[in-house]
């Protein structure tokens, strides 16, 4: 029969097992709310509501007697100065403890055990955090501008109206161009030739008359 046989070995030595919650209660009182398996949480909350009343005494005895077991002096200062000031006004019930089911692998239950207190603290990082994002400032976009010829006469830049040929019509087209500017080039030819030549009569007619 299991008589005054009271806790959980949690599968570890004493010597183990109070290093575990040596560092359990650090974390807690570090960050007010922490991810553990229940069993653990069920053993770390007397140990760590033992703490807190201790605190709450703000005596120099207390203080030496609390950093047997907490080895960080940042989280005592915060035990001894937030968190004692916070349940002056309560005797007993300090942390809460809310399960979260079994894990994934070895289906261990898992919970959440947190201060009494924290779930205010943690709304309002969470509305701070929210009012910081949305008090930045839009990014602005800059807007290409329009050709200023095109703008004054209200008409579109050639780049926006010009659409892609065809690479087939425009190979097509090559031929076609060199063959007309070979035509034009013919007929300017022919046109100079006979300018030329009605040129030269006139000025032999004009030296006969002089003479």
């Amino acid at each position: 029969m299991k008589h005054r046989v009271a806790g959980r070995k949690l599968g570890r030595r004493s010597s183990h097992r109070l290093a575990l919650l040596r560092n359990l209660s650090t974390a807690l009182f570090e960050r007010e709310r922490i991810t553990t398996t229940l069993m653990k949480a069920k053993e770390l909350r007397p140990f760590a509501e033992k703490l807190v009343t201790m605190a709450k005494k703000e005596t120099l005895h207390a203080r030496r007697q609390v950093l047997r077991h907490i080895h960080d002096r940042d989280v005592v200062a915060k035990l001894f100065e937030t968190l004692s000031a916070r349940f002056a006004q309560r005797p007993g019930g300090y942390t809460r403890i809310i399960k979260l089911g079994p894990r994934r692998g070895d289906a261990a239950e898992m919970a959440i055990i947190e201060l009494v207190g924290s779930e205010t603290l943690s709304s309002k990082k969470k509305k701070g955090a929210a009012k910081a994002k949305g008090g930045k400032p839009a990014p602005q976009v800059e807007t290409p501008e329009p050709a200023e010829g095109a703008a004054a006469e209200g008409k579109p830049a050639e780049k926006a109206t010009r659409k892609k040929v065809p690479a087939k019509k425009a190979k097509e087209a090559k031929p076609k161009a060199k063959k007309a500017a070979e035509a034009k080039g013919k007929d300017s030819g022919k046109s100079k030739g006979t300018s030329k030549a009605g040129a030269k009569p006139a000025k032999k007619g004009g030296k006969g008359s002089s003479e």
